[in-house]
């Protein structure tokens, strides 16, 4: 053991080991905890270099999800999939804002606080990038979105105070 006592080896292995886990608990899916309204919704995060993306199956197509973080703060960034039809309305709340968006064929609606005659635009913080995506990742145009998604980018914005979780609601146009 070229002079290396077993304890020796064995610290430098276990702080290997230990560090290692630490890598992975920052990259763990688990830092997020996700309930949804409905047993048959199904929802997949994954976490890559500080970015967390939740995506979200719902059958029925009309549901909520509430996510609590685990760790002491958010990821950078946070990216919704939401793999519906269409997107008759979206809603996500911190507790002290919600942000609400309507998306019809390729017009994007997104208001604060219930306001919906003073939609929000780019200059906004609070400005939520909104996309139609297909399964194949390049983006589509037209609703029905059949095989596709509805992605959005919650603003750093939406994060201030740090809060412990939020609550997300969704009614596709064409609901089972």
């Amino acid at each position: 053991m070229n002079g290396m006592s077993q304890t020796q080896v064995f610290m430098i292995v276990f702080a290997v080991v230990f560090n290692m886990g630490c890598i992975k608990a920052v990259e763990d899916p688990q830092q997020l905890r996700i309930s949804t309204k409905h047993d048959n919704d199904k929802v997949d995060v994954r976490f890559k270099h500080g970015k967390a993306v939740v995506s979200i199956h719902s059958p029925l197509g009309i549901s909520q999800a509430i996510a609590e973080r685990l760790g002491e703060k958010w990821a950078d960034a946070v990216v919704l999939r939401l793999h519906l039809n269409g997107l008759e309305h979206f809603k996500a709340t911190n507790g002290k804002v919600t942000l609400e968006c309507a998306v019809s064929n390729d017009r994007v609606r997104l208001w604060k606080n219930g306001n919906e005659a003073s939609l929000l635009d780019r200059s906004s913080p609070y400005w939520m990038e909104i996309r139609m995506v297909g399964n194949d990742g390049e983006p589509k145009t037209g609703i029905p979105l059949n095989d596709g998604y509805f992605e959005m980018h919650l603003s750093q914005a939406f994060f201030e105070g740090n809060p412990k979780s939020i609550t997300i609601s969704w009614i596709d146009f064409y609901r089972n």
